[in-house]
């Protein structure tokens, strides 16, 4: 299973986070909106479709700099999550899909309870985020 989620990065440097809506897994956990690549579907247009779905937003493809991946077993099934930067979008997020949105920096992140597969990804982005 190909998933994609995106590092929205503001101008202070802070990422936008998702909280996992109450009856889903890992629910009230903290994580990059994202989602599924559906079959046939390029990484970057399936981002920018979630995007839009989770967050009411729009970007291009790009404007996605990919960054880096994260592999972990999820329910059984193995996942590989791409992660994106992304500092140009158009619209205000708001949490479509999601209990709750947050501004955050990388090393505000690390106090914050979130799927395994996003943890080892928040000290690179202290490393990418700077230089971005």
């Amino acid at each position: 299973m190909t998933v994609v989620a995106a590092a929205l990065v503001d101008g202070d440097g802070r990422v936008l986070l998702q909280q996992r809506s109450p009856g889903r897994s890992m629910a009230g956990l903290w994580e990059f909106p994202g989602g599924k690549v559906e079959q046939g579907e390029l990484p970057e247009t399936a981002l920018t479709r979630e995007l839009k779905e989770e967050l009411g937003i729009d970007t291009d493809a790009a404007h996605l700099a990919p960054a880096t991946f994260a592999s972990a077993d999820v329910a059984g099934r193995h996942m590989l999550l791409l992660l994106y930067l992304c500092r140009e979008w158009h619209g205000e997020p708001r949490p479509l899909d999601a209990a709750g949105l947050k501004w955050a920096r990388p090393e505000e992140m690390r106090s914050l309870a979130m799927p395994p597969a996003d943890v080892p990804l928040v000290r690179l982005l202290e490393v990418l985020i700077p230089a971005f």
